[in-house]
């Protein structure tokens, strides 16, 4: 699929890049070949392929993730010794609501 410059600048506009004639040229090349690799992802019959939740090796799923138990916080005292301002046992912040 063919990407044009005007299409290259509006993207680059969009995530305020500044690309040169030359970066617009390759980065249109590579844009074109993204999406005729997308193209043919879509021809592949996926019907009797289950859905993943885990990237990667089904198998390892189990092992990468823990068990959420809970755990302690850190002491009130370190944390607000951290803070710009406080009061003893909160943060004070601007107020912003009248």
């Amino acid at each position: 699929m063919a990407i044009d410059g005007n299409t290259v600048r509006h993207v680059a506009r969009l995530a305020r890049l500044a690309l040169t004639q030359e970066e617009e040229e390759r980065t249109a090349a590579q844009l074109g070949h993204v999406l005729d690799y997308i193209e043919r992802l879509k021809t592949v019959d996926v019907s009797g392929v289950e859905p993943l939740s885990f990237a990667g090796d089904p198998g390892e799923a189990h092992r990468s993730m823990r068990e959420d138990e809970p755990r302690p916080g850190l002491p009130r005292e370190t944390v607000l010794k951290e803070a710009p301002e406080q009061d003893g046992s909160s943060f004070l912040v601007p107020r912003i609501i009248e």
